[in-house]
């Protein structure tokens, strides 16, 4: 009996390190988010978590994956796989990119410097917003990999101009114009907290930060969170605590418009992706005025509710037209299958948010490393399992949709 209870019976290693133990059983990215949650005062995870009004969008982002599946080919020799692909004249490891997100640093102090490391590790393009709470030359100082810079028209037009400049100094390859945000989508989570940024202390917060220690200490021993980018112009850097829709109304330009894209090419001579497209109408649009990339996103659900989930205009748009410029699909990626998916519908890449933010709160510079290897196993695994060796084998016969 001994010896039997012995050839079953295998205990695992203890792991002192707490880190590695979260990490251990976080299998999906859904498993991360629930340890951020717990990880995060409300507020700040309701910010990261949460959409617009009631959330149809935000969730039907992610499920629209669900409605397509595959039609593997077997018997394929996939003991050589290749994830690598080229976006916008430059080889990446995966067809993926890091979105721009803002107020990153409400998750760890470290914040778009983590994120902008890890990337580089994992060989992927990194975005840092106009809302970054590091700045450019921060996040250029620490990672010499590809890196994006996000932009929103502010009214004050000489500080984007300003901004951009900044960006191609330090070495920043493309820009984002965030195109679908002339005003801030109603976010019910943060009105119902009446929530601002950095939080603003009262009775509740204090509750919060006691119930999560650890969170607290990291944010009341650094340095203050305010918009990096734009310190010392008044009004603008967030210094005071922000109401983020009444921000959004007195600073950035409502009158944002097509004509505007040519006043952006005299000031960036790089690559430029519109995100925020959400029909593909806007799409040929944009590529006939030779925008490179076109950046199907309905801000992660944060804006319109009832807006297109981006990977059902994947097909339309890389119908229309036919390679004129490069397809990305911002928002409801959550594994490597949906990257594989996105591409057989004719995309060239992916971009995420949520994912390395949920995995950033859960166990830091650590966890978005855990992130982006999931992704790369997830597209190398679903490659295999479906008969594809490379990213130029993913086609239109991968996929179907259901019903």
């Amino acid at each position: 009996m001994y010896e039997t209870f012995r050839s079953v019976v295998r205990f695992r290693e203890l792991e002192l390190d707490p880190v590695e133990r979260r990490l251990r059983s976080a299998a999906t990215i859904e498993d991360l988010r629930r340890i951020a949650k717990r990880r995060l005062p409300a507020g700040v995870f309701d910010y990261y978590d949460g959409g617009a009004e009631d959330e149809r969008t935000l969730a039907q982002n992610s499920s629209a994956f669900s409605k397509l599946e595959f039609r593997p080919n077997v018997l394929v020799d996939v003991s050589e796989l290749d994830t690598s692909t080229v976006l916008f004249g430059k080889r990446v490891a995966m067809p993926l990119m890091l979105a721009p997100t803002g107020y990153t640093r409400l998750a760890t102090s470290q914040g778009e410097l983590a994120v902008a490391r890890a990337a580089q590790r994992a060989g992927v393009p990194y975005s840092l917003s106009t809302m970054s709470t590091r700045s450019i030359e921060e996040v250029a100082e620490v990672s010499a990999g590809s890196k994006w810079f996000q932009v929103y028209t502010w009214k004050d037009r000489g500080l984007v101009e300003e901004l951009v400049k900044r960006a191609q100094v330090a070495g920043y390859e493309g820009l984002w114009l965030t195109v679908d945000t002339a005003v801030l989508g109603r976010r019910e989570r943060d009105v119902r907290r009446g929530y601002t940024i950095p939080p603003k202390i009262g009775v509740g917060t204090i509750f919060d930060g006691v119930m999560h220690p650890a969170w607290t200490y990291d944010f009341l021993t650094h340095e203050p969170i305010q918009f990096a980018n734009v310190v010392g112009h008044e009004g603008a850097d967030g210094s005071d605590g922000v109401d983020l829709a009444a921000h959004v109304m007195s600073q950035f330009d409502q009158r944002l418009s097509w004509d505007d894209i040519d006043w952006l090419r005299g000031i960036w001579d790089g690559p430029l992706m519109l995100k925020g497209i959400q029909t593909v109408e806007d799409a040929q649009r944009a590529a006939s005025m030779g925008v490179e990339g076109i950046g199907l996103s309905n801000h992660g659900g944060r804006q319109l509710d009832d807006a297109p989930a981006p990977i059902e205009l994947a097909e339309p748009v890389a119908q229309a037209l036919q390679g004129a410029a490069t397809i990305i699909v911002d928002g409801g990626v959550r594994r490597g299958s949906d990257v594989v998916k996105a591409l057989a519908l004719g995309a060239d890449g992916v971009s995420i948010g949520r994912p390395y933010l949920f995995g950033l709160s859960a166990a830091g510079e650590r966890g978005v490393d855990h992130v982006l290897s999931f992704f790369h196993e997830g597209i190398a695994r679903t490659m295999a399992l479906t008969g594809r060796t490379r990213v130029s084998d993913i086609n239109r016969d991968l996929v179907r949709w259901r019903g």
